[in-house]
């Protein structure tokens, strides 16, 4: 007795959804987050830095490019003169941002070389941990730290008088009334916040570097020096200009520091836009000095992601 053959009945085929939608899916709630947090903010600022002298609730004047004009000149009696007050901020700003970079680097780089290369692979760990640790305090209570140490009854004036020191160093040029209010303590008070960022994104890389490259280059006779430079430097491109970047980008938009550490005599770009939205209330020019600030962190960004080392600043 044979088995009845199974019947061919047409199975249904579940349809399926395109590779696409899922990507869509994953990605709409951060999409709409930003879009709603960052996209439609940045236009709202955009769209209110060309229009003059908007003051909150009038800003019904029409469009135009009074305030980025603004930035270069000033109108007396109807006619425009060149005016360098506002370039002097943002050139200001630039500078700082750049000499914190520099200074970080500087900093920053014997610490990072020597954590991840010179130091004992099984303190690495904790010695890494222990110089971020500053970064598990708030960046105001650091900034005010700085104060109690550079105003003119701070520590650093009270331990130069003990030792003897704050006389001669009046004499060549050191303020008597302590480096507070000042760009020196602005640029003091950024490279300590912005330090071990750079220290964690050069370590990354560094960590990565060949060392039978080194090794090979000693057997051959090669210098210290010119290993480093030829070697050591090339390899961790990468990591120096993403934290170098990321350094700048902090800076240039960097507010606590020099509303706390500069006072008068550093204006910034943040500093100047703070004004502009909370104390004259123009909300037109201050929309377009945020612009040019946006546009500058933009490019830097850009740079950011083309040119640096994307483990070394996701692991930062």
């Amino acid at each position: 007795m044979t088995a009845a053959p199974p019947s061919s009945s047409p199975t249904r085929s579940t349809p399926r959804l395109p590779n696409w939608l899922g990507g869509v899916a994953l990605l709409l709630p951060s999409g709409v987050w930003l879009l709603l947090l960052l996209v439609l903010p940045t236009l709202f600022i955009l769209e209110l830095s060309f229009v003059p002298a908007c003051r909150p609730a009038d800003c019904l004047a029409p469009y135009g490019l009074e305030n980025y004009v603004r930035l270069l000149f000033r109108s007396v009696d109807g006619q425009l003169s060149f005016d360098l007050i506002y370039l002097k901020v943002i050139v200001q700003s630039f500078g700082l941002a750049a000499a914190t970079t520099g200074l970080c680097l500087l900093l920053g780089f014997p610490v990072a070389y020597w954590l991840a290369i010179r130091s004992p692979a099984r303190w690495r760990n904790l010695l890494l941990l222990a110089f971020v640790l500053p970064l598990w305090t708030s960046s105001l209570l650091r900034s005010y730290a700085w104060v109690t140490i550079l105003r003119s009854t701070g520590v650093l004036n009270t331990v130069l008088d003990n030792l003897g020191l704050l006389g001669p160093l009046e004499s060549l040029g050191y303020p008597e009334s302590g480096l507070l209010n000042r760009p020196i303590a602005v640029l003091i008070g950024m490279t300590y916040s912005y330090l071990p960022y750079i220290v964690l994104i050069l370590y990354s890389s560094l960590e990565k570097l060949d060392r039978q490259l080194l090794e090979a280059a000693a057997d051959l006779g090669a210098y210290p020096r010119t290993a480093f430079w030829q070697i050591t430097v090339p390899q961790s491109a990468p990591g120096i200009l993403a934290g170098s970047l990321l350094v700048f980008i902090t800076g240039l938009g960097d507010f606590v520091d020099p509303e706390l550490l500069g006072g008068s005599s550093s204006m910034t770009l943040a500093r100047l836009i703070y004004n502009q939205f909370l104390k004259t209330r123009n909300w037109g020019f201050g929309a377009s000095l945020s612009m040019i600030l946006i546009l500058a962190v933009s490019i830097a960004v850009a740079l950011l992601i083309k040119y640096g080392d994307s483990d070394a600043t996701t692991s930062a």
